[in-house]
C-alpha cells in the first residue's frame, strides 16, 4: 500500500515555485487539480499582488500558498482537520510564515473572526472556498451551509468569491449580496465566481 505521507504537490509559479507541499490524507481532504488552480490564477492574475487571500477549508493550503508565491501580502487559512493543519503548518514553514495566519476550527463558526480581522485591517480579500464534496459521509448539507457562510460576508470585506464545487451542482445566481459573474467547468469540478 502507498504511504500517505508521500503525497505532495508543487507550487506552480512565483517566488516559491517548485516547493513541494505535503498533502494530508485523501480521506479527509481533496487537493484542487492543477488545471483548476491555473485557471483561477489566470483569472485573478495581477490582482493577487499585494492582496489578502482567505482560503476557506484550506487543507494543505495549496491555493493560499500559491497566492503567496505569486505576490499576495497575506493569506488567512481556515481548517479544522488535525492532520490537515499539521501538513498546512509544515507547508507554511517552507514559505513566508509571517504572511500567513491559520485559523483552526469549523469554518462556519470562525468566519466571523476572519470578517472582523478584515474590517480591522480595512481590507477586502479574495475568498477561495472549496468545501468537501457533498457525496462524502456526513457532508450532505455542506453546500447549504457554505451558501449561508457566503451570504453572511459583508460586501466591504470581499473582492471576489470563488467556489470550487462538483460540476453537477447548480449554484444560485445570487448568494446574499453577491452575484455570479462566471463559471468554468473542468470535468467533475467547476469554479463559480461571485462578486
Amino acid at each position: 500500500m502507498k504511504n500517505n505521507s508521500l503525497l505532495t504537490k508543487k507550487i506552480v509559479a512565483g517566488k516559491f515555485k517548485g516547493k513541494s507541499l505535503k498533502l494530508p490524507s485523501k480521506e479527509t481532504t481533496r487537493s484542487s487539480k492543477m488545471i483548476v488552480v491555473e485557471s483561477f490564477f489566470n483569472t485573478i492574475q495581477f490582482d493577487v499582488i499585494d492582496s489578502i487571500v482567505v482560503e476557506v477549508f484550506s487543507g494543505s493550503g495549496s491555493i493560499g500558498l500559491e497566492a503567496l508565491s505569486r505576490g499576495a501580502k497575506k493569506v488567512i487559512f481556515m481548517e479544522k482537520d488535525r492532520d490537515a493543519i499539521k501538513a498546512l503548518r509544515e507547508n507554511i514553514a517552507q514559505t513566508d510564515p509571517r504572511a500567513c495566519e491559520v485559523i483552526e476550527g469549523n469554518s462556519f463558526a470562525t468566519i466571523s473572526q476572519v470578517q472582523k480581522k478584515l474590517e480591522g485591517l480595512k481590507e477586502s480579500a479574495f475568498f477561495y472556498i472549496d468545501p468537501p464534496f457533498s457525496i462524502r459521509e456526513g457532508m450532505e448539507d455542506i453546500y447549504q451551509k457554505t451558501l449561508a457562510l457566503i451570504a453572511s460576508l459583508s460586501l466591504n470585506s470581499v473582492r471576489l468569491i470563488v467556489i470550487e464545487h462538483m460540476s453537477g451542482l447548480e449554484l444560485p445566481e445570487m448568494i446574499g449580496e453577491f452575484k455570479q459573474i462566471k463559471a468554468k467547468k473542468f470535468g467533475k469540478t467547476t469554479l463559480s465566481y461571485y462578486a
